[in-house]
């Protein structure tokens, strides 16, 4: 059973950059890819992008694309997202969850694990 934590939300103005954490406990870590989703007040939940096990490489969805980086540290437990340039409608709570696999997949159902999600506020 794998315990997921994330951290390093807060309030931001349009342009400024932001790097979530995802912090896991239990089980192994990396064996499991790792999904960042997000949803804003009104709006279904989206896939904002993922990273595989140790040897494949994140991707990011095409709305953020450009300006997101996703990563992770294997001695830590713990896979980042990096974002930056960000705009008023990056505004949501941002959810990571993790799932046994080698790649990431955009439909959360595929997830078996989710954090309680850390509030990401970008003003204008």
């Amino acid at each position: 059973q794998v315990q997921l934590v994330e951290s390093g939300g807060r309030l931001v103005q349009a342009g400024d950059s932001l790097r979530l954490s995802c912090a896991a406990s239990g089980g192994t870590f990396s064996d499991y890819v790792v999904g960042w989703f997000r949803q804003a007040p009104g709006k279904e939940r989206e896939f904002v992008g993922g990273i595989g096990t140790r040897y494949v490489a994140e991707s990011c969805t095409e709305s953020v694309k450009g300006r997101c980086t996703i990563s992770r540290d294997h001695a830590k437990n713990t896979v980042y997202l990096q974002m930056n340039s960000l705009k008023p409608e990056d505004t949501a709570v941002y959810y990571c969850a993790a799932a046994r696999g080698r790649r990431p997949t955009p439909w959360g159902d595929d997830y078996a694990y989710w954090g309680q999600g850390t509030q990401v506020t970008v003003s204008s």
